[in-house]
């Protein structure tokens, strides 16, 4: 429940906003069913006992009984956090992103954007699976960094980028290994390509990089597939991928060229893709 208390603390003041409404005088209350606040809390008190939906309804509430109160305005974003606690991801992002566009300067407004991040990112699934919303999860994760690159949602937002493009990596090897597996070379030579050239920072390159050697020999294309090899040796020389290639390279009688003391630097990574690839 931490992003519960996060987003209580955020929408604190509830106590003084209640003194603020008790003060006013009675008629302005006189025309709706019930007081703003008792909604409001029964709503909040539902939601901390684990009654998500019954929260939500509770919170929407507030907002057709009171829509322009500054209840109406907390009530809707926490109507999309309930969703979110029930895992109505839909419903959450929805609520959310209404909010953004009724209320685009508040100061909760961050925290809308990356609430609809993360409803995104948990619903990313795994490799086998279309990326799509893998991709709504980058997207969305990327914009709460662009936004607000100080506040806290950023920092986690950051993690979780670097985390969902190991995800689309993946997705993108899962593809280039079914080619590889059935002939199909080029279509997975551009598959590992990209994860090379667009996920450089994933778990998945030294893998990308050893089953384009094994593309690159399957065609017969020597030295392409030597000088992948040597990148691959040069900036993972402990990898089993990397054991891998040179025992594939070794069997064709092809012997890795050592590093000459000029590529002894943190650029020779790109020179060498932009060399091979470009």
């Amino acid at each position: 429940m931490k992003t519960l208390a996060k987003l209580a603390l955020m929408l604190g003041a509830v106590a003084s906003l209640s003194a603020c409404n008790r003060n006013k005088p009675s008629a302005e209350l006189a025309y709706v069913e019930r007081p703003v606040e008792g909604i409001y809390n029964e709503a909040f008190n539902m939601l901390e006992r684990g009654r998500d939906r019954d929260a939500a309804a509770m919170f929407d509430e507030v907002e057709r009984q009171h829509p322009f109160s500054e209840w109406a305005r907390r009530a809707m974003l926490m109507a999309a956090y309930a969703n979110y606690e029930g895992g109505r991801y839909d419903e959450a992002i929805s609520d959310a992103q209404r909010f953004i566009a009724l209320h685009p300067g508040s100061q909760m407004t961050p925290y809308a954007y990356y609430l609809v991040a993360i409803c995104y990112y948990e619903r990313i699934y795994d490799v086998g699976r279309d990326q799509s919303t893998t991709q709504q999860a980058m997207d969305a994760l990327q914009q709460v960094v662009r936004r607000y690159p100080e506040s806290v949602y950023a920092q986690d937002a950051r993690l979780k980028i670097d985390m969902t493009r190991d995800h689309l990596a993946g997705k993108e090897m899962d593809i280039g290994r079914w080619y590889l597996r059935n002939g199909y070379y080029l279509a997975a030579i551009n598959r590992f390509r990209g994860v090379v050239e667009n996920y450089q920072t994933t778990s998945h390159v030294p893998e990308a990089l050893h089953r384009l050697v094994e593309a690159y020999v399957a065609l017969g294309v020597d030295m392409e597939a030597t000088q992948v090899a040597s990148v691959l040796g040069y900036n993972f020389p402990g990898s089993e991928w990397y054991e891998d290639s040179y025992s594939l390279l070794s069997a064709r009688g092809i012997t890795l060229p050592e590093l000459g003391v000029e590529d002894k630097d943190p650029t020779y990574l790109q020179r060498a893709l932009n060399r091979i690839f470009g």
